[in-house]
């Protein structure tokens, strides 16, 4: 083949190579001092138990965190949590240019967007799960938004259609037709079982939701919508517990400060008598711009009235007083 003709191999034996002869002056290294060794097995046995440690350390810390879901505060709230204005506005936008039976009004929507806005990321509770569920926990970004649903199937298919949203399911043992009835009682029991700041999670109130989950009567709630349960037939189970729970709650809190509670459907006599007879026309503010949405501003922690709901109801000192 071209290029190999001239080429020349040399081959060479190991015999032939030169080989050097260790000087007698030369000194073989000495072996490892067993005390170096020891010394570093021990920092090494520290390091992997302080490793080991940590580990388990976090392991813990994120069990105990993902064991319940935490409530928003405040304090943490600021401009990277806060959803940004532009995206605010577009998804209002597009939320209000479907054109359904099911959805709600757009000036409804608007007028409770305009509290989430200056709100929001905050604690939001919403009795009833609608079409406009996704917007309100997208408006609240950084914040906890719950639904409670009288529908156990509804809510659980919700969370499959929106995975993250929390959802819980209530019974209700109302129903519209004895709304008058169950005024009269709790009107009865202000004093004692239906008064204004209690524990709901022991109330015997006729009005009061005592079986949520537990850990949702200790949330300072900033803003609840009651847009549910059903309240369209004497047989519904009407809003009555919603509004009388909703008010309880806001004048509950453990801090200092609001709660904005907002009634839908209210041109209907269950949400315009309870909400009067609850939240009371005192705290009513009418900046909404609609007849079917009505908006309370209810004080919380050591400003909440403890002996009534409204401040034109009489108590029982007062009437004896009077007589």
């Amino acid at each position: 083949m071209k290029g190999l003709n001239n080429t020349r191999f040399i081959l060479l034996h190991p015999s032939s190579l030169p080989t050097t002869k260790p000087s007698a002056t030369s000194v073989a290294s000495p072996p490892p001092s067993p005390i170096i060794s020891s010394h570093h097995r021990l920092w090494l046995l520290l390091f992997l138990s302080l490793f080991t440690l940590a580990s388990l350390l976090t392991l813990l810390s994120t069990a105990s965190n993902h064991s319940q879901p935490l409530s928003f505060s405040p304090t943490l709230a600021t401009e990277a949590t806060r959803l940004p204005s532009h995206i605010f506005d577009t998804l209002l936008h597009y939320a209000s240019l479907v054109n359904s039976s099911t959805h709600m009004p757009e000036p409804d929507m608007l007028a409770i967007a305009s509290v989430l806005r200056r709100r929001a990321p905050c604690n939001m509770l919403v009795f009833g799960l609608g079409a406009e569920s996704p917007l309100w926990r997208a408006l609240n970004h950084g914040g906890r938004t719950v639904f409670l649903d009288e529908n156990s199937y509804y809510a659980e298919y919700m969370e499959g259609q929106h995975p993250g949203l929390e959802t819980y399911d209530v019974s209700y043992t109302t129903q519209v037709r004895d709304l008058h009835d169950l005024l009269a009682s709790a009107r009865e029991s202000r004093n004692s079982d239906c008064r204004p700041v209690q524990n709901l999670l022991f109330s015997e109130c006729r009005l009061a939701l005592n079986d949520l989950p537990n850990q949702l009567y200790d949330v300072n709630w900033d803003v609840i919508l009651v847009d549910g349960p059903r309240g369209y037939s004497s047989k519904s189970p009407g809003r009555m517990a919603a509004i009388f729970t909703a008010s309880v709650l806001a004048r509950s809190a453990k801090r200092d400060g609001t709660t904005d509670i907002m009634v839908h459907d209210y041109d209907r006599e269950v949400e315009r008598v309870c909400s009067e007879e609850f939240l009371c026309l005192e705290n009513f503010r009418e900046e909404t711009g609609t007849p079917y949405l009505a908006h309370y501003v209810i004080n919380g922690g050591n400003a909440a009235r403890r002996d009534t709901f409204c401040s034109n109801v009489k108590t029982e000192e007062e009437v004896e007083v009077e007589v």
